[in-house]
């Protein structure tokens, strides 16, 4: 399950894991003008979790997710 809102600065999704025991915390995703951030909630360390990735850096993931083993580099569309 997941939701997505809508801020004055960002869209907010939030992905909910359901499902058999040993769930993971909630993930939040930011998406703003120039980055996207990743936070999620560590009961071991009772704090959260941020990273934050740029808008290349995010296409890339995507990019990334499917293709098969290997090293790539996008080439500059100068």
């Amino acid at each position: 399950m997941f939701t997505i809102e809508h801020e004055f600065d960002a869209t907010v999704v939030t992905l909910v894991d359901e499902g058999e025991p040993h769930l993971k915390e909630d993930v939040i995703i930011h998406a703003f003008e120039d980055c996207i951030t990743v936070t999620q909630f560590d009961a071991r360390t009772d704090s959260d979790n941020t990273i934050t990735l740029s808008l290349r850096q995010l296409h890339e993931l995507g990019v990334a997710l499917d293709l098969p083993e290997g090293v790539y580099k996008f080439k500059s569309k100068d």
